[in-house]
């Protein structure tokens, strides 16, 4: 309302008499209240923003001149809520990229691992039928077949020391129970103490040294079980690695092959550059795993031969003189060969030997 009073105010004509003198107009008085109303809607205006104080988030920024349209009006919480909807997908966005890039990544692998197994069940099935041709190393594939004999002989043996083992196991238990059985019937049969008691005597060294006799085969048998089972095996799956290294190699030798009589235009040639660079790292890695398995046949051959000199001689010292009656003789062979007897009902350890 003030402002169409202001506006029929700044419009009014003024009418000038003859002398050069405004006339006297009934409208002077609306004109004169009409500021005064204007100057105290002002007043009251301000003191109520100096009172109160602006709220920060109704804040608005106006674009163009006094007396723009309201469309010109920028509300800052309009600005903070796009640049926080802004920053959220820039960061959804970046997420989005690395998840991607790890998916990528992924199906490279897959797409690696699918062709490498490709090209090697066809070598595989061309070897087998007799199409294709195969890397052969004549005096190592032979120090690796005597390698399984040797391996698949000393199980036999493993095998059959175990059962020795469990056997003499069982007849020590058995004179260990016949000799308390003599010793209680000698106590209680006055006519036969004498002949009770030495046959109690007897079984009671026999199961002496059967436990010392136990004592040398369970370290022979525990030491042709670590050469069988780990040394060996150990050498055995760097050879199955060296095999495999060797199936890839043909495998990309004769994809190499194959593309080198093909034509030799610009993708024929680009082909054939990528399949020289994998022919020549499967060829690195081929000559790196040979070199391994002689090596390692190299030292299982000596540690074998140094381990079977040791635990054959004690097996024979020990079996010999438990059946020659030579008590001294097997406790001298324990001492030379280092073993230690657990005392009788010491099958397991202590909580101290535990710690």
């Amino acid at each position: 309302m003030t402002d169409s009073i202001m506006s029929k105010a700044a419009t009014m004509e003024i009418p000038i008499n003859s002398n050069g003198d405004t006339g006297t107009l009934p409208e002077d008085d609306s004109l004169e209240q009409a500021a005064k109303l204007h100057w105290s809607l002002d007043e009251k205006d301000l003191q109520q923003v100096m009172v109160s104080g602006p709220n920060l988030n109704e804040t608005s920024i106006v674009s163009g001149g006094y007396g723009g349209t309201a469309e010109g009006i920028i509300p800052t919480s309009s600005i903070k809520g796009s640049n926080m909807h802004h920053s959220s997908s820039n960061s959804s966005m970046m997420a989005e990229e690395a998840t991607r890039g790890v998916a990528v990544e992924k199906l490279e692998t897959v797409k690696k691992w699918g062709l490498n197994t490709y090209k090697c069940t066809k070598q595989m099935i061309s070897e087998r039928f007799g199409r294709g041709s195969r890397t052969v190393d004549l005096e190592l594939e032979a120090q690796i077949e005597v390698l399984r004999d040797t391996k698949r002989k000393y199980e036999n043996v493993l095998r059959l020391a175990r059962a020795l083992t469990n056997h003499f196991y069982n007849m020590v238990q058995t004179q260990h129970a016949l000799g308390d059985t003599f010793a209680d019937l000698s106590q209680k049969s006055p006519e036969l103490r004498d002949e009770f008691g030495y046959n109690a005597e007897t079984q009671k060294l026999l199961c002496k040294n059967g436990e010392t006799l136990l004592g040398a085969v369970n370290f022979f048998v525990s030491s042709i079980n670590t050469l069988v089972n780990k040394t060996m095996e150990d050498t055995l799956m760097t050879i199955k690695m060296y095999e495999n290294a060797r199936l890839e190699f043909d495998a990309y030798r004769s994809d190499l092959e194959e593309l080198s009589m093909g034509p030799r235009d610009a993708a024929a040639m680009a082909r054939i550059d990528a399949a020289q660079q994998q022919y020549q790292v499967q060829k690195d890695k081929y000559e790196r795993l040979r070199s391994d398995v002689i090596i390692k046949l190299k030292f299982l051959e000596e540690n074998k031969v140094k381990v079977m000199h040791k635990q054959l001689l004690l097996f024979h010292n020990a079996i010999s003189a438990y059946f020659a009656g030579n008590q001294q003789q097997l406790e001298q062979t324990l001492k030379q060969f280092n073993i230690k007897l657990r005392p009788p009902g010491a099958d397991k350890p202590s909580w101290l030997e535990e710690q």
